[in-house]
């Protein structure tokens, strides 16, 4: 089977697989624990987590924090102030003073404006191409450009969970709980960093005090969720993501003996410091089979979609092989797949 070929990452998944709510308690989600040193794999749940990590081992949690990132609105017309079709837009980032990058569903051209909740309109400044405008923000009432912490207080007020394109339902008030870990704190991602979904309040206290621990910043974006469509991976160009990893954390990363990354987020910020040695920028890190970890010893992650740089991620610590043979024992063993899934710890 060749490592290169994106072909190679796909797999069929029984659709009833696809976990579109979370598992509640959370402990009771499954745990798949797969032993590089002898290709052992154990069947448990998220109870028994701690008890197959190393004592010495350095926990690295991404505590990025999820935007209600996804608003509703509708075209209107300068002149008459008409109102015409439903406009969905999903926010990814900031790029300069009161202006976004926003990804729009619904016909708009450089110009026309969007109304919504809240007293709000949305200019379009500029059309980048596959549905991403550049846009800027307004207050209806005086057309006064809204600031940073305007912008962020509407989205937070009106805006919904950005929930994964494979969950088929409208976000709901749980989701803005559930769809973000309880050590979420810095906002900037549009989807979670998953493993992290899975510990408790009193859980992640467990894990605070047995296990030393060290946090960095990762805003996932959309980007997370595609699959790589060109025929060769290492043709494949990856998305940027922001990041930032503070100072003590670097020092416990140096330090460490043994790393566990929470999620492939937290990972891939490990590895590219690893690489370039930067503590804050934009990540556009992808791990494959040619171009392998060399500070992360062990993984937590869910279950990914096919054909995605998440997956290939996995088989950069396993190989291509094993990641079929787990997948496979996965799924035969029903476990929950994608974002509110079950999780497999890599050692």
């Amino acid at each position: 089977m060749n490592e290169l070929l994106s072909t190679s990452y796909d797999y069929e998944l029984p659709k009833e697989l696809i976990a579109t709510q979370p598992i509640t308690p959370k402990e009771d989600a499954k745990l798949l624990v797969y032993n590089r040193k002898d290709r052992s794999i154990i069947h448990s749940t998220f109870r028994d987590f701690k008890q197959f990590l190393p004592k010495e081992t350095l926990l690295v949690f991404n505590d990025t924090k999820v935007i209600p990132a996804r608003i509703y609105g509708v075209k209107i017309f300068q002149n008459t102030q008409q109102e015409g079709g439903k406009i969905e837009a999903l926010f990814h980032k900031e790029i300069g003073e009161n202006l976004y990058l926003m990804q729009f569903r619904g016909r708009l051209k450089e110009g026309s404006r969007v109304k919504f909740e809240g007293g709000i309109f949305a200019k379009i400044i500029k059309d980048c191409g596959m549905g991403f405008k550049e846009a800027s923000f307004f207050k209806i009432d005086d057309e006064s450009p809204l600031d940073k912490q305007e912008f962020f207080g509407f989205l937070d007020s009106c805006g919904h969970t950005p929930l994964p394109p494979y969950i088929k339902r409208e976000a709901s008030q749980q989701d803005r709980e559930e769809y973000n870990s309880v050590f979420a704190k810095n906002l900037g991602a549009i989807a979670a960093p998953t493993a992290s979904l899975h510990f408790s309040q009193e859980s992640f206290q467990q894990l605070q005090r047995e296990f030393n621990n060290a946090f960095v910043t990762l805003h996932v974006g959309a980007g997370t969720f595609l699959g790589v469509s060109v025929e060769n991976i290492l043709e494949h160009k990856m998305h940027k993501e922001s990041f930032i990893i503070p100072q003590e954390s670097i020092q416990k990363i140096q330090e460490a003996t043994h790393i566990t990354a929470i999620g492939t987020t937290a990972a891939r910020t490990i590895e590219y410091f690893a690489r370039t040695k930067q503590a804050q920028g934009e990540c556009d890190l992808f791990l494959h089979l040619q171009n392998k970890p060399i500070l992360t010893d062990a993984l937590l992650t869910n279950f990914h979609l096919p054909k995605t740089t998440l997956l290939m991620l996995v088989a950069s610590f396993v190989g291509l092989e094993e990641t079929k043979r787990i997948y496979q024992e996965a799924i035969k063993k029903k476990y929950r797949f994608y974002s509110y899934g079950d999780g497999m710890l890599v050692l």
